[in-house]
């Protein structure tokens, strides 16, 4: 397959970044993918999972070979290079996105209550990295930058009319995030200003800043370990909760994330933020759902009363020319996914 342009993608081991290394290889283009250690060990990982109301810890993961999978997709042998880099070492990214035509900014701390000053652990990173990106790819002659953003950076605005669907113009309001003082917050907080300065940045450097802000992720697993959203389906089949929140979550294949991405990149007209949602289910019919599909595992019997969710549309994102799968599907394959790994009895 002939290359079809070299592009570095920022946090390449995670969930998201993992499946949109695959995606690119399969495209023909050379990756340049970044890591925050190529010979992939790590003594453990922490892992949460979070709605947009609240935050709780899961469990400690041990894993020896975090980046392996990396190694196995198609084409890597050829067109995959890792990088050992951290967005806040600038020399790091520098180097990581030399040669390339295009950058995927997917890197990013997870919101955790562990963090004992969201500020400096949270919010400084985040808008710090990003700008290090920035400046980098700047540096490199790159002409645009895709920038994994959040629907946190969307949703938490009390000004916005009640009822009204929220788009791409509405922005989490600053001060409210702040006052409200949980990583959730601090972290919808971070988000929209790396957003902000992001697009600030490109009105002064001239790169092409695209923003996408995904609903939670889930969906099929490339590392043989859990990542923190996969949690929220993993739990409802392996917990045996006996009840759980009565809450509405907008829900996102990793795939059709990916998708996304490379959509915002490749297309000329793409230009902005973009809300990336498919599906908003409620505890009890996600639930519902499971359980016809796998009946053997135990679920919850109960759910309580939780917060409202805010209403999104992709409705921009779509007319770009973006389609997402039935949730069926990511049930199934994550599932499947969860089992091969050695995590879900079948």
């Amino acid at each position: 397959m002939a290359e079809k342009g070299r592009v570095c993608v920022t946090g390449a081991g995670g969930f998201v970044g993992s499946w949109l290394v695959k995606l690119l290889l399969s495209k023909g283009f050379v990756v340049h993918a970044t890591v925050r250690d190529p010979s992939n060990h790590i003594p453990a990982l922490i892992c949460f999972i979070f709605s947009p109301s609240r935050l709780c810890h899961v469990t400690l993961i041990i894993s020896d070979k975090k980046n392996a999978h990396l190694q196995t997709l198609d084409n890597a042998s050829e067109k995959l290079k890792l990088f050992k880099a951290d967005v806040l070492d600038y020399q790091s990214v520098s180097t990581a996105v030399q040669g390339c035509v295009g950058v995927f900014h997917v890197a990013s701390p997870i919101p955790s209550p562990a963090l004992s000053n969201y500020e400096v652990e949270m919010f400084e990173p985040v808008v710090k990295g990003t700008l290090n990106v920035l400046r980098a790819s700047n540096e490199a002659n790159i002409k645009r930058v895709v920038i994994v953003s959040s629907v946190a950076a969307v949703i938490y605005n009390p000004a916005w009319p009640e009822g009204k669907v929220k788009d791409e113009s509405c922005w989490s309001d600053k001060d409210y995030c702040r006052n409200m003082g949980n990583a959730l917050s601090w972290y919808a907080l971070s988000k929209a200003e790396a957003e902000f300065k992001a697009f600030e940045y490109g009105d002064t450097s001239g790169i092409g800043i695209v923003t996408v802000c995904p609903a939670l992720v889930i969906g099929p697993i490339l590392q043989s370990a859990l990542t923190s959203s996969s949690w929220v389906l993993f739990n409802l089949l392996k917990e045996g909760y006996e009840s759980v929140d009565f809450s509405e979550h907008m829900l996102l294949d990793v795939r059709d994330l990916a998708e996304a991405l490379v959509l915002a990149y490749e297309k000329p007209e793409a230009e902005g933020r973009y809300i990336c949602a498919s599906h908003s289910v409620t505890t009890k019919d996600f639930v519902g759902m499971l359980q016809r599909m796998y009946p053997s595992y135990k679920y919850p019997q109960s759910f309580k009363e939780g917060e409202p969710r805010a209403r999104t549309t992709s409705e921009k994102l779509q007319k770009l020319g973006w389609s997402f799968r039935p949730l069926e599907e990511t049930l199934a394959d994550s599932v499947e996914s969860y089992r091969q790994a050695g995590l879900l009895l079948k």
